[in-house]
């Protein structure tokens, strides 16, 4: 199925209309099994509060805007830390940066909720801090990002990969970690796709169950996450604004990516 183009959605098929009532049966039928969605939701995240923990080098260094910074201080003094592990074309250009990855950061950007308990939050990019931190001014971030040197990938990402979401307790000097996951499990960060599933199209993408003649423009390879320019669709704005998107030379010590995970477009 090719892309459909965008205004492909005012030609789609569409619900039958009847009237309130029987539209309010309809919803009343579908709000019990979201309570039974939403209870069975609590009760997974009250396993999760259940889950053991595995101690992590508090040491491991990360690099800042001041130079190598253990993981510890990234706690800023909270007791918990979530961090995410993006995804790096390293010597590539902005528009060729992570679609997923970008889509995912470009969601949270007020921690005042997560500080008030005593929660922090920052963003561990996989490539040179000095490409990262200009992609981070680029796209307006706010909130904390560090690089994560080689000598560091091991200790953190354990066998795993970029693009995964972890969660870090501190107890004293200790560091834990207490969980992580990945792909879909990373949409609890973006509520674009919570606010989706709740519109008629839904996402538009291909793997949906929806009724035929719905749009379904796009895959699950990250082009979903792209602009009709092919650039990561949160990049738009940016580039209208006028902000510059150059992330310069690459770095010394450094080499191009040309690993088979970023060989073609950028996906997470």
């Amino acid at each position: 199925m090719t892309d459909q183009p965008t205004s492909a959605i005012g030609d789609a098929a569409k619900p039958p209309v009847v009237g309130r009532a029987a539209f309010q049966t309809e919803l009343d039928r579908l709000r019990a099994r979201e309570k039974a969605h939403t209870r069975e939701g609590d009760a997974i995240a009250a396993a999760r509060r259940r889950l053991p923990m595995v101690d992590v080098d508090p040491r491991t260094p990360l690099i800042g805007a001041d130079g190598p910074v253990p993981l510890i201080d990234v706690f800023d003094g909270r007791s918990q830390l979530i961090a995410y592990f993006h995804m790096w074309h390293t010597g590539r250009p902005a528009a060729e940066q992570c679609e997923g990855c970008t889509f995912n950061s470009s969601h949270v950007t007020e921690l005042a909720y997560l500080h008030s308990r005593d929660v922090g939050y920052a963003v561990f990019a996989e490539g040179p801090y000095e490409e990262a931190s200009r992609y981070r001014e680029f796209m307006g971030y706010p909130v904390p990002w560090y690089s994560v040197p080689h000598e560091s990938v091991d200790r953190l990402i354990a066998d795993r990969h970029f693009g995964i979401l972890a969660c870090y307790l501190r107890d004293g000097d200790q560091v834990y970690e207490t969980y992580w996951t990945t792909g879909r499990g990373n949409e609890a960060m973006a509520p674009s796709y919570g606010l989706l599933d709740r519109t008629v199209y839904g996402r538009q993408e291909r793997w949906e169950d929806s009724p035929e003649g719905w749009p379904r423009r796009w895959g699950s390879k990250g082009g979903q996450f792209q602009g009709d320019d092919g650039r990561p669709a949160a990049q738009g704005p940016r580039v209208q604004a006028g902000r510059d998107d150059d992330l310069g030379p690459m770095p010394d010590g450094w080499t191009r990516c040309s690993c088979p995970l970023h060989a073609g477009p950028a996906t997470s």
